[in-house]
Formats: C-alpha cells, sequence, structure tokens
C-alpha cells in the first residue's frame, strides 16, 4: 500500500476500535487513546535531555571547502556545511521532513541527498547546487530510491529503485542535472551499487539474499542497454558479502565475507580470481566498514569487538599496519577519505559523547592528529558523568551466552528494572549515547539492561542464525534467562520489571510479556510486530521476500501454522499487564496495523489497559522532534506508573 493508502485504512480501523472507556484525543497529528496528558512538572523535566544533538559526516567537498554534515537544529536531521574543524553549522536544507541520504560529487559543486514523505521510505534522489542554492528532483517521485554511489570522475552516480515494477530493486545510472537513466540490472532481489571502477567502465554490485547470503557481481558498462554480469567470488555454499571496493589500480576487490569463518573478515582478491588472501586472518571479530584512499595508497577499517569500534588503517603500498591515535572506547562509523587521499573522516559516538564528526592526517609524514569537526550540544547537561554501561553476559536455557549492557541506576536499595531490546533482528545494541537511558537511570533510578539475543549481528554467523525460521521463540527464551539473572542481583528489583523495544524489538516486547505476563509490570512496543502471518502479508513488496528468509514463509502451510502459533496477538489474552503500544501510520515496514489489531486484542481478550499513540505524519519510528518528545515524556510518564508506584 502507498502512504495515503496506509493512513486511510489507519484511520478506518481507530475509528472501528471499542469506544468503551478509551479516551482518544488528536492533537495535530498525534492520536493518543488512553495516553494521560504529560504534567508540565515532567515536560520541564526532560527538556534538557531531549535537546541533545549530534552530527554525522555527510561528505568531504573537493577543493578545500571543508565537509557536510548532517544535524538537526528544529524538527529534523538536515545537511550543513563545515567549512573548517570547529566553524559554524552553515545550514543548507531546510525541509520538514529529515534528509536521509547525503553524496557529495567529487567536484564540490553540489551533492545529492535523498528524502521521503511522513516516514513512508519512499526516498526520492534530488540535487544540490552549491553555488546557486537550487534543488532538483531528479528521481521519478513515486519509487523508493537508495544507496547513492558517484563515481570517481563524477560525471555519473548510481542508485538503487524499485521503479520497474515496485516489489524488486535494480541499479540505475544516472548523470547530474538529469532526470534520464541507465538501467544496470533488471532481475529479482534487492541489488545495490558498492562501487564505480577508477576507470569508471564497471560497476561493482551487490545482490542481498538474506542477513547470511548475499554475491558480488562486476557489471560492464562499456556497452549499451543492460550490461552483462559477471560473478565475483563464486561460492559453493552461502556466502555474506558484507562491503567491497575496488582497488585503485581496477584489478581488484577488497572486499569482507565470512567465507570459511564464523566472522565477517577483510580480503583482496583479483579480478581473474588470482591472488585472494585474507587480510584480516587474526581477528576473531566481524570487520564492518572499509573505504579506500583516493589514490589508493590507503585502507581503512573497522573491526566490532564486542560492541566496540576499532579503527585500523593499512599502507597498501608497503602492507603494513599505521598506527591511528588513541580513541575514547565507543562507537565509530561513516568512514571517508577526502579527495586528496590525505584525511580520513569519521564520526565517533560512546556513552558519554553524542556522535560527532573527527578526521586524522593520513598522508605521507602526517603526524596522525586527532582532529574534532562538531561539537554537539547536550542540552547543558554535563555528559562527562553519563553513566557508562558494564558488559555483562547471561547464560540462556541452552547455556549460550547473552552479552547485555547494564546501566546502574542511581539510589538506594533494590532498583527497578528496564530490559530494552533493539530492532533488526540482524542487528545489535551498542554503548552509545542515549540521553533518555541517562534520565532512566539518573532521575527515575530505573536500571537499564539492553541485551543483544540471539540472532542479533556481531558475534558471528553462528549466533546471527539462532533464532531464523523456527528457533523465533528462542530469543524470547533469552529474555527469561535475563529476568532469572536479574533476580540473582541483590542491588536490582525483580519485581519491578519492565519490558521495551521497537520494530523487531517492538515484537520481542510483545512475546516477552505473552510468555513472562506475571514477571514483568507491563511493556512499551514501538512499531512492533503482533502477527507474523499479517505483519508478511502486508508489508511492502520489496521486503517480503527478505523478511521471509529470516522469519519464514508463510505461503507455506506448516510454517504459517506455525507462525500464527507464535504471534502475539493468538496469545494475547495472556497479557494483563499495562501496555504502551505506539506506531506512525505511514510505516512500510510493519504496516499500523499491526499496532491496532494488538491494541483492540488486548481490550478486547481481558479489557487490558492499553496506551495507544499513532502519529499521522510518521513511519518506522518518530523522526520528528516535537511527536518524539512527547512519545519520550509519555513512555516516561507510563514507567513512573508500573514502576515506581
Amino acid at each position: 500500500m502507498q502512504i495515503k493508502q496506509i493512513a486511510f485504512v489507519a484511520a478506518i480501523f481507530l475509528n472501528a476500535l471499542p469506544a468503551q472507556a478509551v479516551e482518544r484525543i488528536e492533537r495535530g497529528n498525534l492520536v493518543m487513546e488512553d495516553v494521560p496528558a504529560i504534567p508540565p512538572a515532567l515536560a520541564e523535566r526532560t527538556n534538557r535531555y531531549q535537546q541533545t544533538r549530534s552530527a554525522s559526516l555527510a561528505g568531504w567537498l573537493a577543493r578545500d571547502q571543508g565537509l557536510l554534515i548532517s544535524t538537526r537544529f528544529a524538527e529534523t536531521a538536515q545537511v550543513h556545511l563545515v567549512a573548517a574543524p570547529g566553524a559554524d553549522r552553515r545550514q543548507l536544507t531546510f525541509f520538514a521532513e529529515p534528509v536521509a541520504e547525503v553524496a557529495a560529487a567529487p567536484d564540490g559543486q553540489h551533492f545529492l541527498f535523498t528524502k521521503d514523505v511522513g516516514g513512508g521510505e519512499f526516498y526520492q534522489v534530488y540535487q544540490y547546487d552549491l553555488g546557486s542554492g537550487d534543488i532538483q528532483l531528479l528521481s521519478d517521485g513515486k519509487a523508493r530510491n537508495t544507496d547513492l554511489r558517484w563515481s570517481s570522475s563524477g560525471e555519473r552516480f548510481a542508485y538503487s529503485t524499485t521503479r520497474r515494477n515496485g516489489k524488486d530493486t535494480d541499479v540505475v545510472i544516472g548523470t547530474p542535472g538529469k532526470t534520464e537513466v541507465r538501467a544496470v540490472t533488471a532481475r529479482e532481489g534487492a541489488w545495490s551499487a558498492l562501487d564505480f571502477s577508477p576507470d569508471g567502465r564497471r560497476l561493482l554490485l551487490s545482490h542481498y539474499v538474506s542477513a547470511n547470503e548475499s554475491e558480488l557481481y562486476l557489471a560492464d558498462l562499456s556497452g549499451d542497454g543492460l550490461p552483462e554480469l559477471q560473478r565475483f567470488h563464486p561460492a559453493s555454499e552461502p556466502v555474506s558479502f558484507s562491503t567491497a571496493r575496488f582497488s585503485r589500480d581496477g584489478r581488484g576487490v577488497y572486499y569482507v565475507s565470512d567465507q570459511d569463518s564464523d566472522f565477517q573478515r577483510l580480503r583482496y582478491e583479483q579480478l581473474d580470481g588470482s591472488a585472494a588472501r585474507v587480510l584480516t586472518a587474526d581477528t576473531h571479530w566481524d570487520v564492518e566498514q572499509i573505504e579506500l584512499s583516493g589514490g589508493g595508497s590507503f585502507l581503512a577499517y573497522t573491526v566490532n569487538a564486542d560492541g566496540i569500534s576499532q579503527l585500523h588503517l593499512l599502507d597498501l603500498k608497503t602492507g603494513k599496519s599505521l598506527s591511528v591515535p588513541a580513541l575514547p572506547a565507543g562507537v565509530i562509523s561513516g568512514l571517508e577519505f577526502d579527495a586528496g587521499g590525505k584525511r580520513l573522516g569519521f564520526n565517533l559516538n560512546n556513552a558519554r559523547n553524542p556522535t560527532d564528526v573527527f578526521s586524522i592526517e593520513v598522508g605521507s609524514g602526517a603526524s596522525r592528529k586527532l582532529t574534532r569537526w562538531t561539537r554537539s550540544e547536550t542540552g547543558g547537561l554535563n555528559a562527562s558523568t553519563f553513566t557508562e554501561p558494564q558488559l555483562i553476559h547471561v547464560n540462556s536455557f541452552d547455556g549460550l551466552q547473552v552479552p547485555a549492557f547494564y546501566y546502574r541506576g542511581l539510589g538506594d536499595g533494590p532498583r527497578p528494572v528496564l530490559i530494552s531490546i533493539h530492532g533488526g533482528p540482524e542487528s545489535q545494541a551498542l554503548p552509545s549515547f542515549n540521553p533518555l537511558i541517562e534520565f532512566y537511570a539518573r532521575e527515575l533510578g530505573i536500571s537499564v539492561l539492553v541485551p543483544n539475543v540471539r540472532g542479533s549481528s556481531g558475534y558471528g554467523k553462528k549466533y546471527l542464525t539462532l533464532d531464523n525460521g523456527r528457533l523465533r521463540e528462542d530469543s524470547v527464551r533469552d529474555i527469561g534467562a535475563l529476568l532469572d539473572w536479574i533476580a540473582t542481583q541483590p542491588e536490582l528489583n525483580a519485581e519491578r520489571v519492565a519490558v521495551m523495544g521497537g520494530s523487531y524489538g517492538g515484537y520481542m516486547t510483545l512475546a516477552s510479556m505473552t510468555r513472562y505476563n506475571n514477571r514483568l509490570r507491563g511493556g512499551i512496543d514501538v512499531v512492533g510486530i503482533s502477527n507474523w502471518v499479517t505483519f508478511l502479508t502486508n508489508t511492502q513488496d520489496y521486503r517480503r521476500d527478505l523478511r521471509r528468509a529470516e522469519y519464514g514463509d508463510e505461503s507455506d502451510p506448516k510454517m504459517r501454522a506455525f507462525l500464527q502459533a507464535i504471534s502475539p496477538t493468538t496469545n494475547a489474552a495472556r497479557i494483563t499487564r499495562p501496555m504502551f503500544i505506539v506506531q506512525g501510520a505511514n510505516d512500510p515496514r510493519v504496516p499500523a496495523s499491526e499496532a491496532e489489531q494488538m491494541v483492540e486484542t488486548i481490550r478486547n481478550n481481558n479489557g487490558g489497559e492499553v496506551w495507544y499513540l499513532l502519529a499521522k505524519d510518521e513511519g518506522h519510528g518518530f523522526r520528528k522532534k516535537a511527536n518524539r518528545d512527547l512519545y519520550n515524556n509519555a513512555a516516561i510518564l507510563f514507567l513512573q506508573k508500573i514502576l515506581l508506584e
């Protein structure tokens, strides 16, 4: 369904809900059912925690013009220019909707960006002229367009689009200032461009099958029409290729894969299959990001070591590792070399610092000095005192060690506990800056546990597959193991525990409530899956097969019966504790009907207490500050009610 259709269905369904004992309030784009008014004192108390900002690297500009960043000064994240380290952030885009991707052109004259409408994720591609400030729509205005990638000359760019049939994601090539595109792929599945060869004659492609399987292809762009595709590094068994880049001589590819390993390793191979070698054979964690300097002298990569990023730099001429400055323990993202290959830019985030942009010098004879480009505000709070999490490991029902980050709540006596579960499930909770967790811990005295249950990424491909298909409920049992662990900790109150999560974490919240209702005080489900069959039926066409690979195919009768049996709607009668359910009306991933049917089922089954918040101008999560602020305040009010009263 398109965005308007989803919103229309949402409105009809809401109006059909039982009217008895439900207080419904509409305020602008927000619909609230049984959500109490936010006390002014609470809004004032949370205000500083909700005024924090972050800044992310969006691309270097040529000719030493500085760099582009994404940050928020009003309602949504927009593109800004920073001319020098510590210089003012000059805002360039001013949209009501947040800007998503940004890709700076190599010539420094313009950049591409994408944005959607109302959180629907049907992103359109725009070109911004840095000289005039003019903005031009380049895509068709209808399809979903993602994964922008420039050629080194800047004469053309590639991106992925669903314009052909709305289901498959093809790669197309565009040119600056023109709306016409050349198709590179027209096959089934999800395709994206990873890199142009230095001469622009080849395009390195990824065909994503699932979190555990993908393929690399080379497209020859020299002719007309659809290019011939050549498989790069074919494998006899499923292999996951997470990323890849051409070597700067164009003769080989640096890539990251889990072939013959439980972890993603950095490798190199010539285009003809020769000279294959593993560059990180002694690293027993995932290599996550790789980036090559423009001249091909350096390769930067990060390793995810139990949730902490490690930055590495290789001299490709000598094959030796180069020293990098000591960095605070945290999460590194957004690696990008400047055009001259003399500076490596990246984002750094940890529990006491919001995401900000840094760079190090990497050229010949460079000092490797660390330079800070942005310093984001923390709402006037002293972030250096923020709670740093402790990494713990909990034995689950089958002996599996499940990692979790533990934020200790302030106060005397056993503290109430909030279990916060990440989405994905092929994702990972990281010890990053989170002012809301700090509010829970410092202001409310609630201890927070953030687990990486089985099925999370970052712990090897075996761990990643432990929740697939019929193993789905094993990840829910990991939450039971966490509840067992809480009961053994004298500083924690096992009688006052709540659970919350978004997307897949929303499903985990609902499933935990159906399985462990008597051990939990309540739950907060944000854009969560409530019924596997209806979710797989109604999620956007371009996502369905990708999700079936993880969750199971609902068109198979036996799997359909299994998925129906474990769905929270099937077991909703077991939930007798309060719930807060939150949804964006335009969600293309988990349709609003998932939230609405869960609200209705809980209320109709046992008259259960449900707070319900729907945003008509949001999708898979809340990206607009005013909406997010109200949700956060309501969540805090809900947690106070179930954990502290």
